[in-house]
């Protein structure tokens, strides 16, 4: 006989998808992470240009960019990271079954 899988109540056929869900998930996790670190440098960008000095702990090949193009790749790699957390949440919510999928 089969032994059935202990601990979440179901065996190996749902491959998970009956167990319990991580919210946020990992994908939401990873582009929050990348959200943050983008918001971290951009204050530090900021700063420098403010105040005209390097920032602690900056790449010589950061500081040798231009602050402006360096502001400009973070926006656009912030809209990047930010529809891939939009869709994370969306995927998340349909997975939860609080959104009907399309």
């Amino acid at each position: 006989m089969e032994e059935i899988a202990k601990g979440n109540g179901c065996g190996q056929s749902c491959g998970g998808a009956c167990g319990p869900k991580e919210v946020p998930s990992a994908e939401e996790k990873e582009a929050l992470d990348a959200l943050r670190a983008i918001k971290k440098r951009v204050r530090a960008l900021k700063a420098q240009m403010k105040n005209g000095a390097p920032q602690p702990n900056e790449k010589a090949s950061e500081s040798d960019q231009d602050p402006h193009q360096e502001l400009e790749r973070l926006r656009s790699e912030w809209e990047t990271w930010e529809a891939k957390r939009i869709e994370a949440a969306r995927n998340r919510m349909i997975l939860l079954g609080h959104e009907d999928p399309d």
